[in-house]
């Protein structure tokens, strides 16, 4: 059984004594203070078990050192892997194999019997009662307080007074939901905090000193935050329930360009989340490039296409691009962002090349730019915005609500705020949108990292300003 049972999450249980143990699950720390810490800790791991809807692998390492390793199921069975197997810690070459065993089974029984007790007797309804989901602890609050952006241009429409202003770890930036509903940060104290849009604090969890920006994302389908750390990656459903935690394999890279986390794991491939899972992209056809993930589905593409979708346990599905009006051939596949697909497209004219954006879902033109030169095309970004309203991909504006793309030469974009679009043009600073007449912006004006109810999030020296409309 164990050796079918995947390494991950990393699980340790340590005994200090008769009543202190403490349990640890892809690195975070569940303190044990019980009569029984064998039961009260393969409880703790039989309930991440059951999250899992599978078995873990465990390492217990009792109080003298000795140490072996286990499997413990969603219901509370624990299994001892043969002693040949096991690895020798300070005192283990004069401990039997046969208490461990025991003390497994009879932490088992106990488990079993507790819950027996708790779901069947002890109201005596005989209605088995649902276990909570564990909530997060009680933190120190960071401070947070009004202030005025010092010495910087407000956005276009704000002023410079912000309602409310936070710390954020140096290096980081803020993560807005969306809907617009929320803020998180990175605090300096190692601690991911998530704010409602009028500054209030929802919850905090503590993180690794490497924690990276947090990220608003979907796992399973359901929305959540995450932040990736050097070996794990986090995320939170929120209403203050735990993390979800899953190890990474070493020098894995967690992406988010698409609309869920994409694990980059070099030469060994790439994974995706499902069902609390990493499971393996299958069928990647040679010479072929990940793009993107959108749940357990993964965009690829060949640089001279076609797209195709790869989804654990079905085939793999071939995506076809149409192309635009008198378009002469395929060029190459540029990029990827959720729902769109950037192509470049062989055109009539000599030296010019049409940029396209087509439809991930069904390779369906949703947007075609004026015909440019191929030396042109290197230097220009691609920048949407979430709603998938507007677009910018260098010097050609889109509004993906109308259907037509509008020409802004020497347009460099940089970010997307609603539906104004910043960038420069000849170094200058300005803001435009599509369709609509350009506005010069004072050097060093701040940009919006997203809108939080009637706030602009921007961040200047490691601070979050809460920025208030101009009236």
């Amino acid at each position: 059984m164990a050796e079918k049972v995947p390494s991950w999450p990393k699980v340790t249980i340590r005994l200090y004594d008769d009543h202190n143990a403490e349990v640890k699950i892809a690195g975070r720390s569940h303190p044990v203070n019980h009569h029984d810490p064998r039961q009260a800790a393969i409880a703790i791991v039989s309930e991440r078990a059951g999250q899992l809807g599978r078995p873990v692998k465990a390492t217990a390492v009792e109080s003298d050192g000795a140490s072996w390793p286990l499997v413990i199921h969603p219901d509370g069975r624990v299994e001892a892997v043969d002693a040949e197997s096991r690895g020798k810690g300070k005192g283990s070459a004069d401990k039997p194999i046969w208490p461990i065993v025991v003390a497994a089974v009879v932490a088992c029984a106990l488990v079993a019997g507790t819950t027996l007790y708790l779901t069947v007797f002890s109201k005596g309804d005989g209605v088995p009662k649902p276990t909570a989901s564990p909530k997060l602890q009680a933190l120190p609050e960071p401070s947070v307080r009004p202030d005025q952006l010092p010495d910087r241009p407000a956005p276009l429409g704000w002023t410079v007074n912000a309602s409310w202003t936070v710390d954020i770890a140096e290096g980081t930036v803020p993560a807005v939901k969306p809907d617009g509903t929320e803020v998180a940060v990175l605090t300096p104290d190692d601690k991911i905090a998530v704010f409602d849009s009028n500054g209030k604090v929802l919850w905090q969890d503590k993180v690794p000193n490497d924690a990276e920006s947090p990220v608003y994302t979907f796992v399973d389908s359901k929305p959540v935050v995450a932040v990736a750390s050097s070996d794990t990656l986090y995320y939170w459903a929120g209403d203050g329930a735990e993390a979800t935690e899953i190890e990474l394999p070493d020098s894995a890279k967690v992406q988010f360009f698409g609309t869920s986390p994409l694990v980059l794991m070099g030469s060994a491939g790439a994974s995706v989340i499902s069902g609390g899972e990493l499971k393996t992209v299958p069928n990647q056809p040679r010479s072929s490039t990940i793009l993107l993930a959108e749940g357990d589905r993964t965009l690829m593409a060949r640089y001279a296409g076609p797209l195709y979708w790869s989804q654990p346990d079905k085939e793999l599905e071939e995506v076809q691009l149409k192309p635009p009006a008198k378009a002469k051939g395929f060029d190459h596949v540029v990029a990827a962002s959720p729902g769109r697909v950037l192509v470049l497209w062989k055109s009539a004219n000599s030296g010019t090349l049409i940029p396209a954006v087509h439809s991930s879902a069904n390779g369906a033109l949703v947007a075609r730019c004026a015909d440019t030169s191929g030396s042109d095309l290197e230097t220009w970004d691609w920048v949407p915005d979430t709603a998938k309203k507007v677009a910018a991909w260098g010097e050609c504006l889109i509004d993906f609500t109308r259907g037509k793309t509008f020409p802004f030469k020497g347009f460099q974009p940089q970010s997307i705020t609603g539906s104004t679009i910043y960038g420069t043009v000849s170094g200058n600073l300005v803001a435009t949108a599509p369709g609509r007449p350009s506005y010069p912006l004072a050097e060093g004006t701040a940009r919006p990292w997203g809108i939080a109810g009637a706030h602009a999030i921007v961040v200047q020296n490691s601070v979050v300003y809460a920025l208030d409309k101009k009236k």
